[in-house]
């Protein structure tokens, strides 16, 4: 972007994080998820650190927060209350110490060291104590003023009413705090914290509407927020509300932040102490961060990253403020699982039986900790639902944290150079005319001599599941096909190793081991060369229903429609594929050259006769260690099972390898299990049940 486009962009990005900030902090509502809207937070902060001339004063990077609300009383904070500028990656976090070391002595940047505590996810609130006394709770507000919550807060049990050392702590430091709070000395003593509802109540009360048939409550953060201003008290003490308070505000001599949580404690409050931690360097922070994100789930409450103080006090103050931030404090964020960037352009891939599909080129962006720079578009129906153009900016996720995904376009960005998408009316490989049946919302290149189909194909022949080829990737097969080595698979197995050796990244060693590697994949079992061969609506279970139910390719090509039709689990749609693909010549051709070239079939084995598992669906996730995939899916089929890539109600058996059985990063089909009550049984439970 030049310097007139980013200066329209900051003004755009303004006015939307401002219209979504206030949606959530005012009215707890969203439209965006709030890590897209940190998302957009982190490209303002980044342009105008670019462009510093570009920063105003009603940018949000220069604010605190939203408006109060009208119902409550106003009243003005003891200090302005603050909140963090976010970090996203370990880069970040050293720019971020880089930017302050700058500004500090030597001898300063030797005392700096860390104190860590997790980053709630509740309703940043404020309580001064007079006379040891509760007087007032406030809610954050604009930062300046906030509303008075203070008998709502009173609902708390969390939350003191009166102030009183504790007496488990150690003398030395109990004779401390009595010496400037016992007697309350000091008039009033301010500290800040949020209102949390932790994820069992949150569960209990969704439980509770859903028997009602009231809306669902979207997150524990928005109901802990709706809780503290509701109008009636007695409503909020039905919500059993929490407390986690990790600020002191007023002066009792606390020299770093750590002390600040040892005195929060020993007066009553409710702190994370045993959440945190102190750090002595990044590469400590860096640790600590990893186990929090790994244990997140065992935490009573949500949190989304780590908070990370400059610990001295000293060297805190004299760091100060820059626009709505401590410079000395960082809320370093767990990995998005979404976040904005901007559609580049929009390619058509073409699949290996001639789908066109769009794929949007993506600015490179990081989602759930993995650098994404494309996303699928499905089709042209899907592109017309997002109201999508190229150069828009958009809302990406990662679907069950794996496949990257567009979920919204923010058209409120937009500059007038975006551009409408048109699905082309030729291949975009071949040139031949696309077509595209009724009631389909799939085009298609129809040229089987395509080489964008082509080459699909040829990746789907030699993958895992088919022929499983080791060591021939994508770039060797489009090599092969641009210097015409190949014209369809079966070509694979006539190759030699001095066909290869002239090619760029072939050396003899390599071009022998290739040669091996497919000379050695001669031998298939009948459902994997069924599936090899890309029938249009045939998958790995289609093709292992047809092998039982023919034994042979010749009996399929001898089947009629009706005889297609009678197997369980093919339709109409699919058993005409099927049918049309064994009618023609050219694959009939393809077939007869695959069996000159040496390709044999082993010996299908029949279903066992006591059919044990018959009429169970099982769903595999995770390795296992002592059986393949396939090996295990084979077991199944025999003793009468079926397999299904997804979990559902109808689901019998999860099978689950070692990882997900010790609860380490569980998938989303593990998940799933869990929440529908569905058996998950260990490698060495499925082994028994054969």
């Amino acid at each position: 972007m030049n310097k007139t486009e980013t200066k329209q962009r900051i003004e755009k990005l303004k006015k939307l994080i401002n219209y979504h900030r206030y949606l959530y902090h005012v009215l707890d509502r969203q439209e965006i998820s709030e890590a897209a809207l940190d998302s957009l937070k982190k490209e303002l902060f980044d342009l105008e650190q670019k462009y510093p001339e570009f920063i105003t004063p009603d940018s949000p990077t220069q604010r605190v927060a939203g408006k109060p609300l009208e119902k409550f009383e106003k009243k003005r904070h003891f200090q302005p209350m603050l909140s963090l500028n976010d970090a996203f990656s370990e880069q970040d976090m050293k720019n971020w110490l880089e930017r302050n070391e700058k500004l500090l002595l030597p001898k300063e940047k030797e005392k700096i060291d860390f104190f860590c505590e997790p980053k709630l996810d509740g309703l940043a609130i404020e309580l001064v104590y007079e006379n040891g006394i509760l007087k007032t709770g406030l809610t954050r507000g604009d930062g300046i003023i906030g509303e008075d919550v203070t008998q709502n807060l009173k609902t708390i049990e969390a939350i003191p009413l009166r102030l009183e050392e504790k007496e488990n702590l150690k003398r030395s430091e109990a004779e401390f705090i009595a010496k400037r709070s016992g007697a309350f000395k000091v008039k009033e003593i301010v500290v800040r914290g949020e209102v949390i509802i932790r994820k069992a109540e949150f569960e209990k009360i969704n439980k509770e509407q859903k028997k009602k048939n009231l809306p669902l409550y979207a997150n524990p953060r928005n109901l802990a927020a709706g809780s503290i201003r509701q109008l009636n008290p007695k409503i909020t003490a039905s919500r059993k509300l929490d407390s986690n308070i990790y600020d002191l505000v007023s002066d009792l001599e606390q020299k770093t932040h750590q002390k600040k949580h040892q005195i929060l404690q020993s007066l009553g409050f409710k702190t994370n102490n045993k959440y945190c931690r102190s750090c002595k360097n990044l590469k400590e922070v860096f640790e600590y961060h990893r186990f929090l994100e790994k244990n997140r789930e065992k935490l009573p409450y949500e949190i989304d990253g780590i908070v990370v103080n400059i610990n001295d006090n000293k060297i805190f103050e004299k760091l100060g403020i820059v626009g709505k931030s401590p410079r000395a404090a960082v809320a370093y964020k767990f990995p998005l699982k979404q976040a904005t960037t901007v559609v580049l352009d929009i390619k058509v891939q073409v699949g290996r039986t001639g789908a066109l599909t769009p794929v949007a080129i993506l600015k490179p962006t990081e989602v759930g900790g993995v650098t994404i720079s494309r996303a699928t578009l499905h089709n042209e129906d899907e592109i017309k639902r997002l109201g999508l153009k190229i150069k828009d900016t958009v809302i990406v996720g990662r679907a069950g944290d794996v496949i990257p995904d567009i979920i919204k376009v923010l058209p409120e960005l937009r500059i007038g150079k975006e551009k409408e998408f048109k699905m082309p009316d030729k291949c975009p490989f071949c040139g031949s005319k696309i077509i595209k049946s009724k009631g389909e919302v799939v085009s298609r290149c129809p040229n089987l001599k395509c080489f964008g189909k082509q080459r699909r194909y040829f990746h789907h022949f030699v993958s895992k599941s088919v022929f499983d080829i080791a060591g021939l990737g994508p770039k060797i097969i489009d090599k092969l096909i641009e210097e015409g080595l190949t014209q369809d698979p079966s070509d694979l197995f006539k190759l030699k190793e001095g066909d290869l050796i002239p090619l760029e990244r072939f050396a003899e060693k390599s071009a022998q081991n290739l040669i091996n590697a497919i000379q050695s994949r001669k031998e298939i079992t009948l459902p994997r060369l069924i599936y090899a061969l890309g029938i249009r609506n045939v998958g790995e279970e289609t093709a292992y229903d047809l092998a039982q139910q023919f034994s042979s390719l010749k009996n399929i090509r001898k089947a009629e429609l009706k005889d297609l039709e009678k197997i369980k689990d093919i339709g109409p749609v699919v058993a005409k594929s099927i049918f049309k693909w064994f009618k023609d010549k050219r694959n009939l051709n393809f077939l007869e050259q695959l069996k000159k070239t040496g390709i044999k079939i082993k010996e299908q084995r029949t279903k066992n006769k006591e059919q044990k598992l018959r009429g169970k669906i099982f769903v595999l996730t995770g390795e296992l260690e002592t059986l393949t995939r396939d090996k295990a899916k084979e077991k199944i089929r025999l003793l009468g099972g079926e397999i299904s890539e997804t979990v559902s109600k109808d689901t019998d058996f999860v099978i689950a390898g070692p990882p997900a059985q010790a609860g380490k990063e569980p998938g989303s089909k593990f998940k799933k299990a869990k929440e529908l009550g569905i058996k998950i049984l260990s490698e060495k439970e499925f082994l028994k049940l054969l």
